[in-house]
């Protein structure tokens, strides 16, 4: 999934479905999530901030963008992680990223 949005919008909103290697939704009740996103080739997130749970039983999740996240132009990879009840610690999606493509505005 490549997600796209122009420099310093924060809309739209980032919406995922996370489901398991089974393709099962991921029951969110009592989780907390987070979204990371960093320069595809970089090692340091640039966001690392509190994603929302739409719907806890249906796996539902979006990051609502802060004007910080998108002043930057490029290709980024993100992920959402999601801490569970238990503390186990699970990020999705867990074999590849979710591409993000800020593009530059012509002003």
């Amino acid at each position: 999934m490549t997600f796209y949005i122009k420099q310093n919008d924060t809309s739209p909103h980032l919406s995922a479905t996370l489901k398991d290697a089974d393709g099962n939704l991921i029951d969110l009740t009592s989780a907390t999530v987070r979204f990371h996103m960093r320069k595809i080739g970089g090692s340091t997130a640039l966001v690392d901030a509190a994603a929302t749970v739409v719907a806890e039983d249906a796996g539902s999740v979006r990051y609502n963008w802060q004007a910080e996240d998108t002043e930057t132009p490029g290709s980024f990879h993100a992920e959402f992680e999601v801490t569970y009840a238990s503390g186990d610690i699970e990020t999705f999606p867990n074999d590849s990223y979710v591409s993000v493509e800020i593009t530059d505005d012509i002003t």
